[in-house]
């Protein structure tokens, strides 16, 4: 009788989460602080500058979705109504309810009463668009799930040409980032429908990075090869393009002159290539990690890197509460720009930590845990067992 073959855990995997939700909160951490040091300081040029070498984590988040979706999807015998009720609830419960639950605590520290009729309003709006709270990257998921079985019936359909559509996607990609930069900023977009007048919200925009994660998962070992064989190549290429995004920075405001928005965009032909090979350079350190593993890694280090990656979408969903405290706190220091960028480590690591903390009590105290897409109950499985307890204790007395 054939056994089913159990699937080999990728601890990469879990390295790669955590760098890319530790990069995420750096980011948005380092924008707290440029905001509250002196304008036109030495310390805000510093921060402006460097900022894109960061801007790399949102597309390897939308990498890993797309690389663990198609691990765990690629070779089953998809039900795609199951497939699509599982993933919209899972994703949806925590959407809502964080959007519900920063959007009062937000009220409340802002020290404004509450007025339930204009916070319902508030929270529908912000459901429907996904604008508040660092929440587009569910939206952007939500749109990927709908189209997810069309990525996998393309992979399986064109089997010898996996790598044509990868090379396919990143000229779509390419060519969509250059239309961003340079051509759409000066069309008017009021009537447009809001998935393209805020196109940072639409999954056609991310395209590359869901189809690069698709075809690294179905072409694992070969993919593994390559950046091993290629990886100094790779880690040096990556260094010279960050080093690159700071000539970008003043290249984009004294000779473009454009807006400080537009300017550190992450939608740039420059940024796509550099995101790339940094997600490329990412994951050749998950493996690097993967092996240290089996040769005397220190376990609190395994424990950790563990630990974070079970809760890494927690961490995003949260983020909004230390980072709102971050800018409390911030707000009320007054000391020299200096100063204030040199307590940065301390600011991310408050971030980090409080973010990680309130992700880990969802995890650990039910029911909070489906708030993180991680519920310590499941009803369906409830009623399951109830039912198997039932027929067993029958069957006994039966007996």
């Amino acid at each position: 009788m054939a056994t089913k073959k159990k699937k080999k855990y990728l601890y990469e995997v879990d390295l790669m989460r955590v760098l890319f939700i530790g990069g995420v909160l750096l980011n948005h951490t380092t924008t707290a602080f440029k905001n509250n040091v002196g304008n036109g300081s030495g310390s805000q040029l510093f921060i402006e500058a460097t900022h894109l070498m960061l801007h790399f984590t949102r597309m390897g988040f939308m990498f890993m979705t797309g690389l663990v979706l198609v691990l765990n999807y690629y070779n089953r015998d998809n039900h795609w109504l199951n497939f699509w009720k599982k993933r919209y609830i899972s994703v949806g419960i925590p959407y809502i309810g964080w959007n519900a639950i920063l959007m009062w605590f937000a009220t409340v520290t802002a020290g404004v009463a509450i007025s339930w009729p204009d916070y319902y309003k508030n929270l529908i709006d912000a459901i429907i668009h996904g604008n508040k709270y660092y929440m587009y990257y569910i939206l952007v998921t939500f749109q990927l799930y709908l189209i997810f079985p069309l990525i996998v019936y393309m992979f399986k359909k064109l089997p010898k040409h996996h790598t044509a559509i990868l090379a396919t996607s990143a000229i779509i990609q390419l060519l969509l980032v250059i239309g961003i930069k340079y051509w759409l900023p000066g069309v008017d977009r009021d009537s447009w429908w809001y998935l393209f007048r805020a196109y940072g919200m639409n999954v056609l925009v991310y395209q590359f990075y869901f189809i690069a994660g698709a075809f690294v998962a179905i072409h694992y070992d070969q993919v593994d090869k390559f950046i091993e064989k290629n990886h100094r190549v790779i880690g040096w290429s990556t260094l010279v393009m960050a080093i690159g995004t700071v000539f970008l920075f003043f290249g984009n405001q004294n000779i473009l002159k454009l807006s400080m928005s537009a300017t550190e965009s992450i939608h740039q032909p420059f940024i796509f290539i550099y995101d790339t090979f940094m997600i490329a350079f990412v994951f050749w350190i998950g493996r690097q990690y993967a092996h240290a593993r089996n040769n005397g890694l220190p376990k609190i280090i395994d424990r950790m890197v563990s630990n974070m990656a079970k809760v890494s979408f927690g961490i995003y969903l949260v983020q909004t509460i230390p980072i709102t405290l971050l800018y409390g706190i911030l707000s009320m220091i007054k000391v020299p720009s200096i100063v204030m960028l040199l307590l940065l480590p301390l600011g991310y690591a408050f971030v980090l930590g409080g973010a990680f903390l309130i992700s880990w009590f969802c995890y650990k105290v039910p029911p909070f845990g489906v708030l993180i897409g991680r519920p310590q109950w499941h009803l369906t499985k409830g009623v399951k067992k109830y039912v198997r307890n039932n027929e067993s204790i029958k069957q006994t007395v039966k007996e």
